[in-house]
């Protein structure tokens, strides 16, 4: 969620809310006041069932091991891919590897990146076996991060 209140059968989700609705699942969405979402669809390996519904305001961000000026906030973990908030300090050098691929959205703040700007609602899909060769701006940048699941072949859920 990026903005405004999110709505479905399950509850109202601020801004800062991180919903995965997985393959075969259903909802009805709403807004009464209206928001703005990022949705990717058909991103799911056609066997995940995993639900997660998670109001980031309540969370923390913690030291991200060997990655110094990065702040991790873990969203969803399984063994192909790794969902996230990552938080890069101000005029940051950010170099991560991506094995099995990467996309961004930059929440807030913006980085630069083969030439390119990225500010607020940028979007970046690097491929696998890239690496991310960043420098954030004077005021840092709030990425969501999603890795490890370009490795495998995407396709579209069937039709019946």
């Amino acid at each position: 969620m990026l903005d405004g209140v999110f709505q479905d059968e399950h509850g109202d989700f601020p801004a800062g809310a991180y919903i995965r609705n997985p393959p075969t699942s259903s909802h009805t969405p709403a807004s009464a006041p209206g928001c703005t979402i990022f949705v990717k669809l058909w991103q799911f390996d056609p066997d995940d069932r995993t639900h997660v519904r998670l109001d980031t305001a309540g969370m923390t961000y913690g030291p991200a091991s060997e990655r110094a000026g990065v702040g991790l906030m873990p969203l969803f973990q399984d063994a192909v891919e790794s969902a996230r908030l990552e938080t890069w300090m101000p005029e940051a050098e950010i170099v991560l590897p991506a094995p099995g691929g990467l996309e961004l959205l930059v929440l807030d703040g913006g980085f630069t990146e083969g030439g390119e700007g990225f500010e607020p609602q940028s979007w970046l899909r690097l491929p696998a076996a890239a690496t991310l060769r960043a420098r954030t701006g004077a005021n840092g940048c709030r990425v969501w991060v999603k890795t490890g699941h370009l490795s495998r072949r995407q396709t579209a859920p069937r039709s019946d």
